[in-house]
């Protein structure tokens, strides 16, 4: 009898936890939905101020000038300005192998020849959760010996991507701070900023890590940077007006922290591959396009905003279709 009484108890609480799940997911897609409502300002688009990131193979040597000359082509009709070409990644010390980017020299080169207007960075990172230390002192010293060594190949600044940083990381931010000795361009890859309270804690008690930065530090971490690009993707969101109205969200948000002086750029999702079906249905460039040109329009008119593709190698035809269609 005990034991059938602590069994109706317990699917009682399971049921009224589930009830409750439920309600808050419904009010989440309520009010990502709401943010997805109304229409954009004719003039919210491309300023000429978007960002592309460029895989490893520009720098390794498998790309040659002539393919810098068809990359060159389609650009110069876009608004991208600022391009990160992946040169690592660090090994799990923090070093960076010379033997990762042996084209890189090349590469640039043949930028400043073909794209002479656009500004290259290395796009440098690695896994930080169970990989590189950073709260290692020596491993963030390596790290900017790298940077060091590979700024002399004449790149115009550095791209960091490390992942995942949580939120309050305070060695992320000595590095960033001590980056600045060797570059005038420096920008970060940042994740979500929590769209709202709550979110965040919840976030990092399923996944355990933060999938999102809290305002405060996201805040932080511009202050020390020149761009920011908000990975507005693997949302989780199963549809594409809750997908647009997530990236609105967090052009909103980012609006509003990061200053007119900076670069914000929104990720948009140029891929095809987020290993669950409905996410590669619900996320696209158009609808990054879509919320990003909603924010603006509430925000008002900004020129140093824009969007970043992920990524150059999974791009298709309709990525850029909708790109240049849908933002530019």
């Amino acid at each position: 009898m005990i034991a059938r009484t602590v069994i109706r108890r317990g699917l009682r609480v399971l049921a009224l936890a589930l009830a409750i799940v439920l309600a808050l997911g419904g009010l989440l897609a309520a009010a990502l939905r709401i943010q997805f409502t109304g229409a954009p300002a004719a003039w919210a688009k491309s300023t000429g101020n978007d960002a592309l990131w460029l895989g490893h193979a520009w720098v390794d040597g498998r790309r040659t000038e002539q393919d810098v000359e068809r990359l060159a082509v389609r650009l110069r009709t876009t608004g991208i300005k600022d391009v990160y070409v992946h040169s690592g990644p660090f090994e799990w010390d923090g070093r960076l192998d010379p033997a990762k980017y042996p084209n890189a020299g090349n590469f640039v080169q043949w930028m400043r020849k073909h794209l002479p207007d656009i500004r290259i960075s290395a796009w440098l990172g690695q896994a930080v959760k169970n990989g590189l230390d950073l709260d290692d002192a020596r491993s963030r010293a390596n790290v900017l010996a790298g940077v060091a060594a590979i700024m002399k190949q004449g790149y115009d600044g550095i791209h960091y991507n490390f992942e995942p940083i949580g939120d309050g990381d305070t060695e992320f931010l000595d590095l960033l701070d001590r980056t600045r000795q060797h570059t005038k361009l420096l920008s970060a890859s940042t994740p979500q900023i929590e769209p709202y309270l709550g979110m965040r804690l919840t976030a990092r008690a399923l996944l355990g890590h933060d999938k999102y930065w809290s305002e405060g530090y996201f805040r932080q971490v511009v202050d020390r940077v020149d761009q920011v690009a908000i990975m507005t993707y693997d949302s989780f969101t199963p549809s594409q007006s809750l997908y647009g109205g997530y990236v609105a969200r967090q052009a909103r948000l980012a609006l509003d922290l990061v200053p007119d002086s900076k670069a914000l750029y929104i990720g948009a999702p140029a891929y095809h591959d987020h290993g669950v079906p409905w996410l590669d249905q619900a996320e696209s460039v158009a609808m990054a396009a879509e919320g990003a040109r909603l924010a603006l329009s509430d925000h008002g008119r900004r020129e140093r905003f824009g969007l970043a593709l992920y990524v150059d190698f999974a791009a298709t035809e309709e990525d850029w279709r909708e790109y240049m269609t849908r933002w530019r």
